[in-house]
């Protein structure tokens, strides 16, 4: 008797797969235009005003609490909204479930979807940094390494969550539904929608210890050169591990 070992999927597979996550993300408008074009519209409208308040050390209100706002919501909309949505409509079209019996594995589309909105996220990132330097001269972070470095946890956290979303959504539409509550949820206790400090105490020490808050709090120190405050570093790791953990327990394939 003859054994047959299936061969395991190798480069090209993997970079078809990207591609093929690649065109699906570009063909919805929507999800493609919206986690771009929202935060370069609510930038664009305070940069007039916020360049011209100056914080500290020749830095204005533009880099130090605009930016990383707008850094948080481009990465939050990808990762609570968009991401979970395509996840969701695999599984409910049976696209997991048919790859399951192939020598690809279904963890495979995942990775390829994230892989491909992460680099949406970056574009969308890369955009309104490029339109505030280059329309609003905006200053780079005075902390870059450490600014990368938030950026990297604030995006594990919110992937974190999306992929908690991507585990209990029974359908893409509901994946959509959960994704917004989520994020405007998150976001309203995070300055969202104006500064924390208009919120009662309550809800804005809430709002530090979720990873919209902290995303934020921790930019905004980077770009300003003052110490990162352990506590908003701890939410982001806390929160991209538990999420993981919990999709992990949640996920099912059908």
């Amino acid at each position: 008797m003859i054994e047959v070992t299936a061969r395991r999927p190798g480069a090209r597979a993997w970079l078809t797969l990207v591609r093929c996550e690649a065109k699906m993300v570009a063909r919805d408008t929507s999800g493609l235009v919206v986690p771009v074009a929202l935060p370069l519209l609510i930038m664009v409208m305070n940069a007039s005003s916020a360049r011209d308040q100056e914080v500290a050390d020749g830095l204005s209100a533009l880099d130090v609490y605009v930016l990383p706002l707008v850094f948080t919501i481009v990465i939050a909309s990808i990762g609570i909204i968009n991401m979970p949505s395509f996840l969701a409509y695999y599984r409910r079209t049976g696209v997991l479930r048919r790859i399951a019996v192939t020598p690809a594995s279904p963890a495979m589309v995942l990775a390829a979807q994230m892989m491909v909105s992460l680099g949406q996220a970056l574009v969308g990132v890369g955009v309104a940094y490029a339109v505030a330097v280059v329309a609003f001269g905006a200053n780079p972070p005075t902390h870059l390494g450490v600014a990368l470095g938030v950026v990297a946890l604030a995006t594990a956290a919110m992937y974190g969550v999306g992929m908690v979303v991507a585990s209990v959504a029974p359908t893409p539409n509901a994946a959509v539904a959960i994704g917004l509550v989520g994020f405007f949820a998150l976001g309203a206790v995070g300055g969202m929608f104006g500064g924390t400090d208009a919120l009662p105490e309550p809800v804005e020490r809430v709002g530090e210890w979720l990873p919209f808050g902290a995303s934020v709090e921790a930019l905004s120190a980077a770009w300003a050169g003052a110490p990162v405050d352990a506590s908003n570093l701890v939410v982001l790791v806390v929160t991209a591990v538990t999420g993981t953990v919990a999709a992990v327990a949640l996920f099912r394939w059908n």
